[in-house]
């Protein structure tokens, strides 16, 4: 593989097709899959990785809004798209391109009664994280609402686990799933028809398979960062050294001059910064990247467009190679430093960098 980019993030379709079926083994062969490609498919690219996820056979993709499921289709994707959050404007051109809705709240599903059109939906409710989801008491009117509204075509029936990757919270986590089983079988038997069920998310399969319904959500895992070890990270960001520099004791690095040089000392600038999504906090030795298979520490305060690394202890020059996240640097562990989760670090990465996909 040639590039020209100096700085990318290489995605790996392989690792992508690896972890699907890692986590496919774990369900029987009537549990259908839906890939969470929203926010840009966690910053990887939501065309190619939807892509590939359709040729390895998901049932069907989950993005945030209606514009995220357009881009989709607009690209080719033929599987059904969930819209999570579809709004009250929206109806026109999701009819039209086909795109499945998520009903949370009356106010949502008023609207799309009030229209009166054909359309699929997913019915959410809340069984503890008390974010988006019908409440327990409100189901009773829900349903007597959907027999009135056939044109409403029901597709499943979902909620969303709130600590699924805390062991510490497994007592809240299963209870979270046993409401939601109580609730789903009452909406089933309600309506007198077989719903598919899905509350499961990646590390909520991981922890709890044996309770993964009709259906699974799936995201961190498919990308590689949830918390099993056996998981592949897809994806590495790297640039190269642009700039090195000999300082002396006493001399003052970076904005704020908040490294000052204990010793005389080698540094190199690296031409990637909070623009592009590399979280300011890293700076000040907080953060290390990988160059030559040796980790050296971000000194200083990241710059819009570049950070500054102690290379002292090597030999380097300028264009060497710099992996900021990847195998041997990976996005848990930056994440673990940060006090935050791979998701954010994903999903703030800029859309300037270059995307480069490698494998089938």
């Amino acid at each position: 593989m040639y590039s020209s980019h100096e700085t990318k993030l290489t995605i790996d379709l392989n690792k992508l097709e690896y972890n699907f079926n890692y986590l496919k083994n774990k369900l029987n062969n009537n549990c259908k899959i839906i890939a969470v490609v929203k926010a840009f498919a966690y910053g990887h690219g939501d065309i190619e990785i939807s892509k590939k996820l359709e040729k390895l056979g998901v049932h069907a993709l989950w993005v945030a809004d209606f514009e995220e499921g357009i881009n989709l289709r607009k690209s080719g994707i033929k599987i059904p798209i969930i819209i999570a959050n579809p709004g009250y404007k929206s109806i026109e051109e999701i009819i039209k391109f086909n795109l499945d809705v998520v009903i949370y709240n009356s106010d949502i599903l008023d609207y799309f009664i009030s229209e009166n059109k054909k359309i699929n939906v997913h019915i959410k409710c809340n069984s503890g994280m008390n974010r988006y989801g019908f409440n327990q008491e409100e189901m009773e009117e829900l349903v007597r609402k959907l027999k009135e509204t056939p044109c409403l075509n029901i597709q499943s029936i979902c909620s969303h686990l709130a600590s699924a990757d805390d062991n510490s919270k497994n007592k809240d986590t299963l209870k979270q799933i046993h409401l939601f089983k109580s609730v789903a079988k009452n909406f089933e038997r309600e309506l007198s028809v077989k719903i598919d069920k899905h509350i499961l998310n990646s590390n909520g399969l991981l922890n709890f398979p044996e309770h993964h319904l009709e259906m699974v959500r799936l995201g961190i895992g498919l990308y590689g960062s949830a918390n099993d070890n056996k998981l592949k990270q897809i994806s590495k960001l790297t640039t190269i050294i642009s700039q090195n520099r000999n300082i002396q004791t006493g001399d003052k690095v970076g904005y704020t001059s908040s490294f000052i040089t204990p010793n005389d000392m080698n540094i190199s600038i690296v031409p990637v910064g909070y623009a592009d999504g590399l979280n300011r906090k890293l700076g000040d030795e907080k953060g290390e990247v990988l160059i030559q298979n040796m980790l050296c520490p971000i000194i200083g305060k990241i710059s819009m467009d570049s950070f500054i690394v102690d290379t002292s202890k090597i030999e380097v020059k300028v264009g060497d190679a710099v992996e900021i996240f990847g195998k041997n640097n990976t996005v848990i562990k930056m994440a673990g430093k940060l006090n935050t989760i791979p998701y954010e670090i994903y999903a703030t990465l800029n859309r300037r960098i270059k995307r480069i996909y490698i494998g089938n």
